[in-house]
Formats: structure tokens, sequence, C-alpha cells
């Protein structure tokens, strides 16, 4: 068990452990794999077990898991009305949600298990333990001595050619909704370092739209009949101002208190999909606020706030399983929120955000080159921090714009508009910060075949010769740059290991809410059977179409047909 060289290395930075199984180094050259729980043995846990390899026998490769939950529609069909579709969904959130350790391991300080890393929310939780700090090259002991400058990979790898649509319908409306959804929970806190989050939670908190401290949260709320603040505009509601509500916003320093809209999330005015959905969801917790005023008269204010944000808290998560989970996995299997399939299982109702996960979700190629609303084309540009955009044109018809609208294809590289190269050149400096390991490690920790050479990982040649230049080794190629230009499954959104490694992620993050859990899933808990109907029952369309004057095209997918994209009654249809 001894590396030979001039100088001792360590040898945990040559990775031999392999299955998930932990390097510890003994002395300069010395190491020891840990391989309990595993399910393998040897020097670099690579026999396996007999139940192990009975196991691997029988599992299926994930490419023609996805091939057949994506084909045979015929088959589905009968599944979906069935039993059976109960029996799938289960064995889905068993399988996936079992990949992710609980309680968590690492974080960007410690790269062994210790109490620091469990009990302080401060730090994002990490799925592998850093590259160790006394490797001889960036990514361990593979690739060139100096990683890529990211200004030129951002120009030749992500920059767009040429507006691809993702294949599988993804529209703005699903895009924008990435973005609100998430930033609850993905909030670096940069003030204090990159490895740590200031968000309220680790996971489905809605504090994106409450707030995510109590100082924030208290000057959001009306507090009167448990409803937040708003102002009405030609008698619609909107989010107030910062004339109104003196809380912190980022805005340009040339906007006046009058044109700043403030919401739970500080970030927010930055785009006129997140204000939108921040006007809704507004509107959704104060129209939930008066359902259960008329239930329970002698509720004070605070009852009223704390059942309506878990009755909010239970939407989401609905609408986010069902109905935007279900558009970016393309599965024919219907998939299904009932926590109840989960009760008797093995789960931890407690959930880490992972910096790996926060930075698998850096979707920019969703974004498209410019934004068709009602007619009229705006630029990038012209859409950032425009407040007047949701004003002018409304609620309704910026849903129906976005629903419309392609959303771009986000695996394969090159269609990430210029205006967001920043940002992507940001994730990989803080990736180099946190020292995050190699592709090829986390595709070997998510149970997937790790890439032989940069000719399998990409179908475009040019690509792999110039990232082979720029690389020197596929075993050196980093997380978020594999991940972003990894070759497109046929006709999806994504390559393989968004799937196989965001899924794992969203679904545990989702499902260990604690209204998830025996105690809390029970009609006491949103006020009777009326507000766990409200959950029980949520839908996208009704989201929107109960707190607008008409009901737009909604969806998540673009229009299929001339006959989807009409305008709908919402007295007809919810």
């Amino acid at each position: 068990m001894k590396f030979f060289s001039l100088f001792a290395v360590n040898p945990c930075c040559y990775y031999p452990c392999q299955n998930t199984g932990v390097c510890v180094r003994f002395g300069t050259d010395r190491f020891k794999c840990d391989c309990t729980g595993t399910g393998f043995y040897g020097e670099n846990c690579t026999i396996p077990e007999f139940w192990t390899r009975f196991r691997l026998m029988l599992k299926p490769n994930p490419s023609i898991v996805h091939f057949i939950l994506t084909h045979f529609q015929w088959f589905w069909n009968i599944v979906n009305n069935s039993f059976l579709r109960d029996t799938l969904m289960k064995l889905v959130l068993t399988v996936r949600t079992s990949v992710i350790p609980s309680p968590p391991t690492y974080n960007t300080e410690y790269g062994y298990l210790n109490w620091e890393s469990f009990y302080n929310l401060t730090y994002y939780t990490r799925i592998l333990p850093p590259v160790p700090e006394d490797c001889p090259l960036p990514m361990g002991t593979k690739g060139k001595p100096v990683l890529p400058d990211p200004r030129v990979l951002a120009e030749r790898f992500y920059k767009r050619t040429k507006f691809r649509p993702d294949p599988q319908g993804a529209n703005l409306m699903f895009a924008f909704m990435a973005q609100h959804f998430t930033h609850q929970f993905f909030k670096t806190n940069h003030k204090v370092g990159r490895g740590f989050t200031k968000a309220l939670g680790h996971g489905v908190s809605a504090g994106n739209i409450y707030g995510d401290n109590l100082g924030r949260q208290l000057q959001l709320r009306l507090h009167k009949d448990g409803k937040l603040k708003y102002q009405l505009v030609n008698g619609e509601m909107y989010p107030p101002t910062a004339s109104e509500v003196p809380v912190h916003m980022v805005y340009p320093e040339d906007f006046y208190p009058e044109q700043r809209l403030v919401i739970g999330h500080e970030l927010f005015g930055m785009l006129p999909g997140l204000t939108m959905y921040s006007t809704i969801w507004l509107r959704e917790h104060n129209r939930v606020c008066d359902i259960l005023k008329a239930e329970h008269p002698t509720w004070d204010d605070e009852q009223l706030f704390q059942t309506s944000r878990l009755i909010i808290i239970g939407e989401i998560i609905r609408i986010i399983i069902e109905e935007y989970v279900q558009q970016l996995s393309g599965y024919m299997l219907n998939l299904k929120f009932d926590p109840v399939m989960l009760f008797n299982e093995r789960f931890q109702y407690s959930n880490r955000i992972s910096l790996e996960f926060s930075h698998l979700y850096h979707w920019h190629p969703l974004m498209p080159d410019s934004f068709i609303i009602d007619g009229d084309e705006i630029s990038h540009s012209q859409f950032l921090y425009n407040t007047s955009i949701l004003l002018h044109y409304g609620v309704e018809k910026l849903v129906d714009a976005f629903s419309r609208q392609s959303a771009g294809q986000i695996g394969g590289g090159r269609n990430s508009h210029e205006s967001l190269l920043e940002v992507s050149e940001m994730v990989l400096k803080e990736s180099r910060a946190a020292r995050i390991q190699p592709f090829n490690e986390y595709r070997k920790k998510f149970k997937l075949k790790p890439y032989a050479s940069f000719y399998e990982f990409t179908d475009d040649k040019e690509m792999a010769k110039g990232l082979e230049e720029l690389y020197g080794d596929i075993d050196a190629l980093e997380f978020y740059t594999g991940l972003l230009l990894e070759k497109a499954r046929p006709n999806c959104i994504f390559g393989e290991s968004i799937v196989e490694m965001g899924a794992p992620f969203s679904l545990k993050g989702l499902l260990a809410n604690p209204i998830c859990s025996p105690e809390y899933w029970k009609p006491s808990t949103f006020g009777g059977e009326t507000g766990f109907n409200i959950v029980k029952t949520a839908t996208l369309k009704k989201l929107v179409c109960l707190n607008t004057k008409w009901c737009p095209y909604v969806s998540f997918h673009v229009p299929r047909n001339e006959e989807e994209a009409k305008p709908r009654n919402p007295s007809t249809e919810l």
C-alpha cells in the first residue's frame, strides 16, 4: 500500500478507495480504505460481497432505466391508472433518496467526519471531501499543474453560438420557477465564506417568500389576519415598495424607493420572472389567510400566518414534484406527492443542502436570447431590474408569455447567453476555492461509470480536443464544467450526470421536509380538511388562476398544439 516517488505524496490524492470507501492516511505514504457499509471489501474496496455481486447483476444500466421511463406510452398509461403507480413511485423515492447521506458528512472546512460539520448549520454540507491540500496537482495527481482560465472556458465552451431550445419542451415559466424555488435554500453567505449559507433552513422553508430571518419576516407581515403587506395597483395586489416597507433589497442605486418592490428574497427584484412568482405567492398566501379566518374566527394573526405558511410550503412541494420535476425528468410515469408512501420506510426527516447541489443547479442555458411579452421583444439589458414590466403587463400576460416561450437546452455546452457568463466564471472560481473533487469522482459516487476520455464525454470532437488540451486528462475535468458540457441524452434537456446526481438531492430535500413526516402530515396541521385539501390538490394552474382576473395559458411546457394554447376559462377548469 505504498506509492513511491521522489517526494512523499499524500496517497489519498490518487483517490484509491472505490465504491464510496473512505481513504485514511497513515504516516506520509501509507493509506487504508475503510470499506464499512459499502458492500465491498479488499485493499481498495473493489471486491463485491456476495449480496452486492447479486444486486449488481440485477441492477439495470441508468440509461436503460431512463429509456424505459421515457418511452412506451401504452405501458405507462396502464401503470398510471393502477396500483403500480404508487409502487413504482415509492421505489423511485427510496432508491433516489438513499444515495444522499444523512446525517451530513463533510463540508468545505473539513474533509473528515467531525461534530462541527454536523451541527454547524451555517455550512453547506459536502457529498465528497475536498481535494487534499497537499496534492501535487489541483485535481489530485492527474491533469495540468494549472487549471484553465475560467474566462477561456466560458468563451470557448459555455458561450452560446446559436440558441438551442430544450427538446423536452420546457419553457420560461419552468426556468423562472427553477430560480425562484431554489434560491430559498441556495443562499451563499459571501461575507463569511463561499462554503457558508445564510438560508433559513436547509430545504423548502418558503424563505424566498417570507424572508430568511425573523426580522425581515416581521417587516413583511401586515400583522393583521395573518397576511403579508401589499399594495393595490388598479385594484390588483402586488408586493409593497421600499417606501412603504424599508427592508434591504438589491437594486441599482438610481432606483427610487417607489420603484423598488419589496420581496422575501433581496435579489428577486432583478428579474420580472421572479417578481411575477413572488406576486403570485403573495396573493396565494393572503387568499389562504382569508379561507382560514372564515373557518377559524377565533384564531389570532400569528396562528393564521403560521398555518398559512405551512399550507404554502405544502403547495410548493406538490407543484414541484408533480409538475416541475415531472417536466424536467421527461418520465411517462406520473410522479406523485404522497408522504404516506415513506411512513413505513427507513427515512430521516432532516436535510442539509450540499455545495455540490448548489453548483449543479446553475442552469443559465435556460435563458433565451430575448424575452417576448405580448408581442414585444425585450433584451436582457432591458429586462434586468425592470420592475415596470410586471406592473405594465400584469401577472396574466407574463404567465402567458413565459409559458409559451421555449427555454434553452442545458446539456451539451455552448448555450449560455453572454450576459450570464460572468456567473459561470464565478461558480468555477468558487469550486476551485472549495477544492471540489473531479467530475469522474462524482460519477463514481453516484454509481455511474467514469468517462474514459473526452471523446466519450462529448460528441463534439472539437470540444473534446479543446478540453483535452486545457485539462490534460479526463480524470482532471472539473465538476461544474463536466455537468454543463456533458453530452445531452437524446432529445433531453440534460446529460446523464445532472439527472442521476440532481434527482437524489432534490427528492431527499423535498420529502425530508417536516410537513411530510407522520407527526405533521394530518389535517390539523393545516387548519383542518379545507387547508389540507388545498395542499393535496395544488397545481400550477390553480396557483395562477385563483389569483388572477383571467386564466392565461399556464404550464411548465410550451403549448403542444393550438387547442392547448387557447386561453382558459377559470370558472370551468378549476
